[in-house]
């Protein structure tokens, strides 16, 4: 099964909270028979901003690894991407970033709410309990700004603030709708990621219910392990291959050059 599948969202040490450079992830994913291996580390930011990406002087060394996990391992497809936080009055850098390097993919993530602190980060965790409706409001407002870009060739974790475990009461539907409706809009794919069963959570991001109206909308996927350390590559893709088939799904995406390309999951 793993052969028809590519995990494109994996981070390297560059981030400052991964472990594992891309020839140890290499190693990995040709070990399990991975169809493609893609990494997409944290978007440098034009200025220092925070403690968790790498700066902009550190892209060629970027560039670099990965150049050297494609010489040490021919026989497995490695593309290279860039996972870029969607932050409203940012969008030009983007752009920049795009024409940095030729690159297989860009996914569009969300940690940031607009009032300027990090959704999945632990300090904040009191606020998650306190007020977990007004900050699922604000996070899927931004996600839909942030699909409704076309900055992005897929995007990242949707349902991310249930990282700790903390949701809203009632049927999340009413936040997933309008993100699913701006995806096949679009025609913006979203991943299946892995790493939430690794979190509090125990779900994977996003929640059956957004993969069943995604389906049914027509918005396709990808699947990712989020992976911040080589044991992750590809972890819980067997499992996430049958959600996304009991779903409905019988294709999954190939990146090159920013162009798509259909895969069925066997």
């Amino acid at each position: 099964m793993l052969a028809s599948l590519a995990d494109y969202h994996t981070h390297t040490p560059l981030c400052r909270h991964a472990e594992g450079w891309p020839i140890e992830l290499a190693r990995v994913a040709a070990g399990l028979g991975l169809g493609e291996l893609g990494f997409a580390d944290h978007n440098p930011m034009p200025e220092p901003f925070d403690d968790w990406r790498m700066l902009i002087g550190e892209l060629p060394r970027y560039i670099e690894s990965v150049e050297q996990a494609r010489a040490e391992f021919p026989q497995l497809n490695i593309k290279i991407g860039l996972e870029c936080d969607f932050i409203v009055g940012h969008e030009q850098w983007i752009e920049k970033l795009a024409g940095l390097h030729d690159w297989d993919y860009l996914i569009g993530s969300v940690h940031y709410l607009p009032d300027g602190w990090e959704v999945d980060h632990p300090k904040y965790i009191s606020r998650h309990k306190d007020s977990a409706d007004a900050i699922w409001e604000s996070y899927w407002k931004t996600y839909v700004q942030c699909i409704e870009s076309r900055l992005f060739d897929f995007v990242a974790h949707p349902d991310l603030p249930k990282k700790f475990g903390i949701r809203p009461e009632g049927d999340l539907r009413r936040y997933y709708e309008p993100a699913v409706a701006a995806l096949a809009e679009t025609r913006t794919p979203f991943e299946i990621n892995t790493a939430g069963w690794r979190k509090e959570c125990a779900e994977q991001y996003p929640a059956l219910d957004f993969i069943a109206l995604a389906h049914s909308a027509g918005v396709p996927l990808v699947i990712s392990s989020d992976a911040h350390t080589p044991g992750d590559v590809a972890a819980g893709f067997q499992d996430a291959a049958t959600l996304a088939k009991n779903c409905g799904y019988t294709t999954t995406l190939r990146f090159t050059r920013r162009t798509r390309t259909a895969v069925s999951i066997q």
